[in-house]
């Protein structure tokens, strides 16, 4: 290829290439006549000893001509004009030379030289055209794609500067007049009210701190495209072998009665018709409950699976779960030119229902246990009579020797894994369970990349698979990506999304900012991870760090990996239990050096990893595939083994590899430990949502599942993992990804002050005082500047995020439900966890729906987090009537002091609105212990404060008590 800034031979065509000293050759130094070497060589001997351009001697230019190692030397003159003729165009020296080619101008010389050359060059390539063999279109269309597919196979998509812009410079201007607003808060204390104006100094400090947190891990956000047609160019050519990678897909459930088997099938379903090649999938169904009702519904779901599966493939049908593509309320007839199609759509239907039915009389059956246990089809006990002892079960119920489709065609593999359970041992609930897939699937299939699904989210894109991969399969992307993540998105919800379920900020505007810096959080669901990542291993982008000399010879001998791709473990912690090892060792002089290193790998692996030859030779495998070495008849024999009880005692399972323990909230923790060894993530977002789930959409669920969350954070804060202080040793956590985790495990916190803020407008209320001082100029513009600095911040987030404002508005108000309820009781808990041992089990939320439209939104259950934020509402409400009250007893100057005051109250209910719509439901009902509990609350908490004012000076306490004895009250 040519390189760029040379010109092009004005005789040959050719480069005119480079001269011994590296520069440009140059022929001529007069005109820049662009001449090649060989046509140089060729005019001298023809005798033509001057330019054709200008007439000039070639003299000059015979040094260039020397042979390497001859002594050259080179004028100013002559640099100047060389660096002159690397910064001309092909274009441009074209262009000149067939100006001055005219007959009727120039050198006479020129002009019969010109004449011949272009007669020569005629006959040149009339020879060369009628010699060159003629590429067929076909192959130059192959030719065509193989360039494409060399392209990149995604794109950064930058925010336009037109709305970045802006944003920052609203940032850094909120910023400073938060630190003036502050600092005139603090210098301007309200000494007749000093607790009240302490309380609230304390707490808008914390906010302040809090939006510090949340806003600058978003200072970069982007946007991605992906090229999936590229992805399919590169990977998957014509009558070769199909290159794509492998994937295994993972879906966790526990209790079929609230996880109901039909929502679990239908994601089963739509990942066994997922648009990829089936011999590269592998679903992965891990039942916790060991349910036979479970067992049976997969077992049902396999045998439709031959039927739906090429169903989908053969209309390209969207989404490919059969529960919600049916529910559509679309035209099926669109876009559908195959006669056939209605006629098999409808019998796909009726064996649907069919299938339902089959489904249903199986979760009615499983209602009442028998007394005796269940009893499988061969009369044989269910191995999972007992949930909490009970062996490991694997069961494959499709693959490769299983059963084919309908057509004939091999259908993906599908497993059904149960993991041991005994008395005594620590089972880590979902983390436990992840853990074990990941050894299951090792043993059995080894794909390089696994997907994790909830049993309620859906493949609601067939080519879900294909857009991740066009980041982890990209050479130049992939190389130090742990995982991709795709946004959450829901169906089944209310239109107005009353409590926030769609989490619409989060998803659309927090995770796009993080992919700015080093990734997004991990969210625990549809989320494609590269194994080794899980693994421990550090990405292949990082240096290597040092081998100590006592180590050299078993990590350059004992395995391919190198010490740069070994997990942290071993590249931190765990380097003086290595050394000793190999000290130990050294002293049994049977062994050789050879036969020493391979021992001492095998014992430092199965130390992290476990005792299981197979997994850990899988573990090594950076492409994926199992062992050849392996025996396929003991593969299930030892998936049995990895997912036994003790399997992961005195191992790294859990701490260092694998999903992370210590928290409710594992996909915090086990991203956060990714990100911190140097990998990065990113964020995907395909026009059409790869995923959808449901959500528990009532109040009562709803906080008890932002409750499960928050208490994970703070758990993570009272761990050893706090971001506050773990990871600062490898450097490889960038600092703004440090507060978006710091941001992630704090939040609960602010339930705290955000408790007192919102029963400050009541108590100033009804006691009279208020937390501001009369306000001067100066005051009312920093007030005024931060108010409108807070709003412009909102919209042009909105502006470069898409976000709707109805959505913005949602997530502001749940962000005061949740901080006065769920978030509260978390911290609380939280620290019993901590210092009582007091553990809080958690129930699954309901993943079905009512039958009727969003009847779920309207089923109330009472529980004890719903206390306080009912308590606030009515000591607000009180607060403001009280207020009126003393108003109108007091005259018309007592009604400019209100203004403050009542504003402050109702923007406390305006936030708790929705709250408080939930309490009423469908009937306005409400149930009466929570009414009773709020109004007993309220009362004490209002005549208390009237009794004892906590909050007045004691020289106006005995002013007041000498006027009371003077009037013998």
């Amino acid at each position: 290829m040519m390189q760029s800034g040379v010109p092009h031979c004005s005789t040959c065509g050719e480069s005119v290439g480079f001269g011994p000293n590296g520069e440009v050759f140059v022929a001529c130094h007069e005109c820049s006549f662009p001449l090649c070497k060989a046509c140089l060589e060729y005019e001298l001997k023809e005798g033509q000893k001057l330019c054709l351009r200008c007439g000039a001697s070639f003299t000059a230019g015979l040094d260039n001509l020397m042979p390497d190692g001859a002594e050259t030397q080179a004028t100013d003159t002559r640099s100047t004009m060389a660096s002159h003729l690397q910064n001309q165009t092909f274009i441009a020296a074209i262009e000149f030379f067939f100006e001055e080619s005219t007959p009727e101008s120039g050198n006479p010389i020129w002009k019969n030289r010109v004449q011949s050359w272009r007669e020569r060059k005629n006959k040149e390539t009339v020879s060369k055209t009628a010699l060159e063999p003629q590429v067929p279109p076909d192959q130059q269309m192959e030719e065509k794609k193989s360039q494409e597919a060399m392209l990149p196979l995604s794109k950064v998509i930058p925010i336009p500067r037109n709305q970045l812009t802006p944003y920052r410079i609203v940032i850094i201007m909120r910023l400073i007049i938060l630190g003036l607003f502050l600092n005139y808060r603090v210098t301007h204390p309200v000494d007749s009210a000093f607790g009240l104006w302490l309380t609230s100094i304390i707490c808008e400090i914390w906010f302040a701190i809090s939006w510090l947190l949340d806003q600058f891990p978003k200072w970069s956000p982007i946007n991605r495209d992906t090229f999936v047609d590229r992805l399919s160019t590169r990977f998957e050519r014509v009558g070769g072998p199909n290159e794509l990678a492998a994937v295994d897909f993972f879906v966790s459930t526990v209790d079929p009665l609230k996880e109901p088997p039909l929502i679990t099938a239908n994601t089963v379903l739509s990942i066994l018709a997922v648009d990829y090649p089936v011999d590269k999938v592998s679903c992965y169904v891990s039942d916790d409950g060991a349910s036979m009702l479970t067992f049976e519904s997969l077992a049902e779901t396999a045998e439709f699976a031959r039927k739906w599966v090429p169903f989908c493939k053969k209309y390209s049908i969207e989404p490919r779960a059969p529960e919600f593509y049916f529910s559509q309320k679309i035209d099926y007839l669109k876009d559908k030119v195959q006669p056939s199609f209605v006629k098999e759509r409808r019998a796909m239907k009726r064996d649907y229902e069919e299938y339902k039915v089959r489904i249903n009389s199986l979760v009615a059956k499983a209602q009442k246990t028998p007394d005796e246990g269940w009893v499988m089809q061969d009369g044989t006990p269910w191995p999972g009579n007992n949930t909490r002892d009970h062996p490991g079960m694997i069961q494959v119920f499709l693959g490769h020797s299983g059963a084919h489709d309908m057509d004939g065609n091999v259908l993906a593999r599908l497993v059904y894994v149960s993991r041991e359970k005994k008395p005594g041992y620590q089972h880590h609930k979902k983390a436990g369970a992840m853990n074990a897939l990941v050894r299951v699937s090792a043993v059995l299939t080894n794909a390089p990349y696994i997907l994790n699904l909830d049993c309620d989210h859906y493949v609601n894109n067939s080519q879900a698979v294909r857009e991740a991969m066009c980041f982890l399969m990209d050479p130049q992307v992939g190389r130090d990506l742990c995982y991709v993540q795709f946004p959450q998105r829901f169906d089944g919800i209310d239109r107005s999304d009353r409590y926030a379920n769609r989490n619409i900020v989060f998803f659309d505007i927090n995770m796009k900012g993080l992919d700015g810096i080093q990734g997004p959080v991990y969210v625990g669901t549809g989320c494609v991870f590269n194994r080794q990542a899980l693994y421990g291993y550090g990405p292949a982008s990082l240096p290597s760090r040092p081998k100590s000399s006592s180590s050299c010879s078993w990590w350059c001998c004992g395995s391919e990996k190198t010490s740069k791709d070994l997990p942290e473990g071993y590249q931190d912690s765990k380097r003086e239990d290595l050394d000793a090892a190999i000290f130990n060792l050294r002293e049994i002089e049977n062994y050789d050096d050879y036969e020493r290193s391979q021992l001492i790998s095998q014992m430092s692996f199965e130390k992290t990893f476990g005792l299981s030859v197979v997994f850990i030779e899988s573990t090594l495998m950076e492409s994926g595939g199992v062992p050849d070495s392996v025996n396929p008849s003991t593969l299930i024999k030892e998936a049995i083994h990895v997912i036994s009880c003790g399997y992961e005692e005195k191992t790294e399972w859990g701490k260092e590899i694998g999903w992370i323990y210590g928290s409710v909230t594992e996909d915090i923790l086990t991203g956060f430990k990714m990100h911190c060894r140097g990998w990065r993530s990113i964020y995907c977002m395909p026009l059409r949502p790869a995923f959808k789930g449901s959500a528990p959409i009532n109040l009562s669920d709803r906080l008890h599942q932002v409750l499960r969350w928050a208490l994970g954070s703070v758990e993570i804060f009272l761990s050893r993992h706090c971001p506050l202080w773990y990871g600062y040793g490898g450097g490889r956590l960038k600092w703004l990804q440090r507060l978006a985790y710091i941001n992630t495990i704090i939040y609960p916190f602010t339930s705290l002050p955000l408790v007192a803020y919102c029963s400050l407008p009541a108590i100033c209320l009804l006691t009279g005082k208020f937390i501001i001082p009369t306000l001067s100029n100066l005051a009312s513009v920093l007030f005024l500047g931060l108010f409108m600095s807070i709003i412009s911040t909102s919209i042009l987030e909105l502006r470069w995020s898409g976000v709707g404002i109805e959505d913005w508005w949602r997530n502001e108000q749940f962000w005061v439900i949740g901080g006065v309820s769920a978030h509260l009781f978390a911290v609380f808990q939280g620290f019993l966890k901590m210092l009582a041992g007091l553990d809080t089990n958690f129930t699954v939320t309901a993943k079905a729906v009512d039958d009727t439209e969003f009847g779920e939104l309207y089923v109330f259950k009472w529980t004890t987090v719903l206390i306080p934020p009912t308590t606030i509402l009515i000591v607000n409400i009180v607060g403001v009537v009280a207020g009126f009250s003393d108003a109108m007893n007091n005259g018309y100057e007592a009604w400019g002091p209100l203004f403050g005051k009542v504003f402050f109250a109702f923007w406390v209910v305006l936030h708790l609105y929705p709250f408080l719509k939930g309490l009423m439901g469908k009937q306005n009902k409400t149930p009466t212990i929570v009414v009773l509990w709020s109004v007993l609350l309220a009362s004490v908490f209002s005549l208390l404060w009237v009794k004892v004012d906590p909050f007045l000076n004691n020289d106006n306490g005995k002013a007041m008590a000498q006027n009371c004895i003077s009037i013998d009250c």
